[in-house]
């Protein structure tokens, strides 16, 4: 197993924005960046003010990350929630569920003043890869 930092970049999930790496795998592990609801046709925030239909369009872009380093939600062990209105947490969670449907990961919920576009929404995560 190498130590050797590799970087992860697909066109199936919106590009940085900024200077950092879609996901960084490093042996077994890959560090996925945050994910907000961007189209990654558009580069712009779906739906904005509806929290379920962009928790669902982060979850697809992580997806997308996942899938590009040959994993998908099941290796993931970790993630991270950022919300910008912590009473919009029982329509994430619902949405979460539904991709995260066994053996979910251990997961940390945060309420934050601000993120990147004004989205409502963003999850990183991280993962063990076969």
């Amino acid at each position: 197993m190498s130590n050797k930092k590799e970087t992860v970049l697909t066109a199936s999930a919106p590009q940085p924005i900024g200077p950092y790496s879609q996901a960084i795998r490093v042996g077994n592990l890959l560090y996925c960046s945050g994910q907000i609801p961007l189209d990654p046709v558009s580069g712009e925030i779906v739906i904005p003010g509806d929290v379920t239909i962009q928790a669902a369009q982060v979850l697809k872009n992580l997806s997308e990350v996942l899938k590009a380093s040959g994993a998908t939600f099941a290796n993931v062990v970790k993630t991270t929630i950022f919300l910008k209105n912590m009473e919009d947490f029982p329509k994430v969670n619902a949405v979460y569920a539904a991709s995260f449907r066994e053996n979910p990961p251990a997961r940390s919920t945060i309420e934050v003043s601000r993120l990147p576009k004004d989205s409502l929404i963003e999850i990183e995560a991280i993962a063990v890869l076969d």
